[in-house]
């Protein structure tokens, strides 16, 4: 049975460097995830927040991105330091949130726009076109189930962060994810045919 790691321990982690704190983290010592975490969380989240402009969402990135360091990475020392490649991969997971954030809201104000009878063309085929489009938006959002979509309305019509909807439902964060990003792959799939 391994005991709690003693201040002399901790001491030693904080004076190894990134490197060899990684090394020690792959091989199992997930105590030094916390010397890793004190050291670089908050150019993480300061990151996550410009890209992100929203506090909730830039702690739930730099939660994911400490996440993927304990679950091992494909960082090499070799490459350059773990900063740069923290900034790297910080940047790109904001990037990846902001792109699937826009694209959601793209489906659902077509959705929203969709029980609207108003047309911004009076062209005959146009509105046949929309009419189809918006029947074929409202299907698919039929198909989810209804948590995923109360999760996505509170999402994206009210705005609210994760972590927030996990606390006004009384329900895990884990839970509040997977449902969104079921529901959204799901969305995605059956609405293949009008994304370009």
């Amino acid at each position: 049975m391994q005991s709690e790691p003693s201040a002399n321990q901790a001491s030693q982690a904080s004076n190894q460097t990134d490197a060899e704190l990684i090394v020690a983290l792959s091989k199992g010592q997930t105590a030094v995830l916390g010397v890793l975490y004190d050291r670089h969380a908050g150019l993480v989240y300061g990151l996550a927040l410009s890209a992100l402009a929203n506090a909730q969402e830039a702690e739930d990135l730099t939660q994911d991105i400490f996440l993927t360091l304990a679950r091992g990475t494909v960082y090499d020392p070799n490459r350059g330091s773990l900063r740069t490649f923290l900034a790297i991969l910080t940047r790109s997971r904001a990037r990846d949130r902001l792109r699937s954030r826009h694209s959601t809201r793209q489906t659902l104000q077509r959705w929203k726009l969709g029980g609207q009878a108003e047309t911004v063309s009076n062209a005959p085929l146009e509105h046949v076109f929309q009419h189809e489009q918006s029947q074929e938006v409202s299907t698919a959002l039929a198909q989810l189930s209804d948590s995923q979509q109360q999760i996505l309305r509170m999402a994206y019509y009210d705005g609210l962060s994760q972590a927030e909807i996990a606390k006004r439902l009384e329900i895990p964060l884990g839970t509040v994810k997977a449902r969104a990003r079921r529901g959204l792959l799901k969305l995605r799939q059956t609405l293949t045919s009008f994304t370009r």
